[in-house]
């Protein structure tokens, strides 16, 4: 595109307007830097006079020649008041203060009451555990009490039942024996050779029937105390009179029963009285000493 020259023009008359006011930009300047150092520059007026070097004298003419000494530099004011005042004293060491935990952020609302749950269910569970381990046990301590006390029922009943059996045995065979002696004596009595009645042969068979029938009647009166077992032998002196009436009982002191079985052979003995006597007249006997076996009928 060609030029005319009413741009050319245009474009002059914009050049000398621009340069126009940035003249008038800094003469604005420079009149608002001088008024400001006038102002600034308040104070006494400083008056001096103008002196021709001609006129003045070789010596001042020689001082004005040489370099000026430095001058000190003044110091600041500051300074200047700090030697004049005196020294302020140091402040105090402050103590250390403890530095402060950083914040925790809270957990999530969501996520604490899940957390929350699940360990209240956790320890839930664990209470539920620990109480059937609990029951268990003292389930199991219940069947071992059980279990024991039939093994110990079962052991005295087969004690039990020994002592029967071999206290019947005893019995059959003092019979037998008493049957054997007195069909020998019946044998004997038309025998030219017969023993008499009162003979020894025939009063140990008898005693020893009385014995048996002491110990019968005893154990018909007498409850075994557990401390006392079975087939413990208990020596025992007893004082009747005539008829089988007990006056009193005295245990030995040898007797391996306790004081709760030397009791109860006491009052076992007391409850039988009268003791068996119809019968064992020829036999009788007032101290007689009782080998007293615990056994049960």
């Amino acid at each position: 595109m060609k030029a005319t020259r009413a741009d050319t023009r245009s474009a002059l008359l914009q050049a000398t307007g621009l340069h126009v006011i940035l003249f008038a930009l800094m003469f604005a300047g420079l009149h608002w830097t001088r008024t400001n150092v006038a102002e600034a520059a308040q104070g006494d007026v400083i008056e001096a006079d103008l002196i021709d070097p001609s006129a003045l004298s070789a010596a001042m003419r020689s001082a004005l020649q040489r370099d000026p000494e430095a001058q000190p530099q003044p110091q600041p004011a500051q300074e200047v008041v700090a030697e004049d005042l005196p020294p302020e004293p140091l402040p105090e060491p402050m103590p250390d203060e403890p530095v402060p935990p950083a914040p925790v952020e809270d957990p999530d609302p969501i996520d604490q009451d899940r957390v929350q749950r699940d360990a209240d269910s956790m320890e839930v569970a664990k209470v539920d555990r620990e109480q059937d381990a609990k029951r268990r046990q003292q389930e199991q301590v219940v069947l071992d009490a059980q279990n024991r006390d039939k093994q110990l029922v079962e052991i005295r009943r087969q004690r039990e039942q020994a002592a029967r059996e071999r206290t019947q045995a005893e019995m059959r065979a003092q019979q037998l024996a008493d049957a054997r002696s007195a069909a020998a004596d019946a044998a004997g009595a038309n025998a030219p050779s017969s023993r008499p009645p009162g003979s020894p042969t025939g009063r140990t068979s008898q005693s020893a029937s009385y014995q048996v029938a002491l110990m019968t009647a005893i154990l018909r009166q007498w409850t075994r105390p557990e401390s006392v077992e079975i087939g413990q032998v208990c020596q025992v002196l007893i004082r009747q009179i005539p008829g089988g009436e007990v006056v009193d009982v005295q245990v030995a002191p040898s007797c391996p029963y306790d004081e709760l079985g030397r009791r109860s052979v006491e009052a076992a003995i007391m409850k039988a009285s009268p003791l068996p006597y119809a019968g064992f007249e020829d036999v009788f006997v007032r101290d007689p000493v009782l080998k007293f076996r615990a056994e049960d009928l």
